[in-house]
């Protein structure tokens, strides 16, 4: 089962409503017993200051008697609230610039400028290019500046950095 746009949509706004943000929602699982498993931040979070196990809880509690409701959801359905983690992924354009500055791994569907299938680099921020597409700016560690256009983005998470 895929999330329905609409879901998606209430799902976020339920989970800005109890004060975090959704990151991302995958589903897994089958027909049957699918899983869902959302992602959850809080809105002014850097780098190892997210969410705790107890806040997922709250969420996931919260959020449990509306989906238990929810017609196109199987009653058996499993539910997995989580932090975004340490490598944690960067899904919307908003999330490009609240990082700026930290080290991102980027992979692409195809060969990113030019270069290869997977970038890493600072994040400098989002721009728009000349044909109004959003593209991440980012700082090689060679030093060259590239611009990667969303749509080329497969997916994108930061770095986590021993120190």
């Amino acid at each position: 089962m895929r999330v329905l746009p609409e879901m998606e949509r209430e799902l976020a706004d339920r989970i800005e409503g109890l004060g975090y943000e959704l990151v991302e929602v995958r589903w897994g699982g089958s027909g049957q017993r699918p899983q869902l498993k959302l992602r959850i931040d809080r809105a002014d979070s850097g780098p190892g200051s997210g969410v705790t196990v107890d806040e997922c809880a709250s969420v996931s509690r919260a959020l449990g008697s509306w989906l238990d409701e929810y017609e196109a959801l199987s009653r058996k359905y499993i539910l997995e609230v989580s932090s975004p983690g340490v490598e944690r992924p960067l899904v919307r354009g908003r999330d490009f610039d609240r990082f700026r500055g930290e080290r991102v791994a980027v992979v692409g569907k195809d060969t990113l400028v030019g270069l290869s299938t997977r970038l890493e680099g600072e994040i400098l921020g989002l721009e728009a290019e000349g044909s109004e597409e959003e593209a991440v700016r980012l700082r090689l560690s060679s030093g060259k500046e590239v611009s990667i256009p969303r749509s080329k983005i497969r997916k994108a998470s930061l770095v986590f950095e021993w120190k």
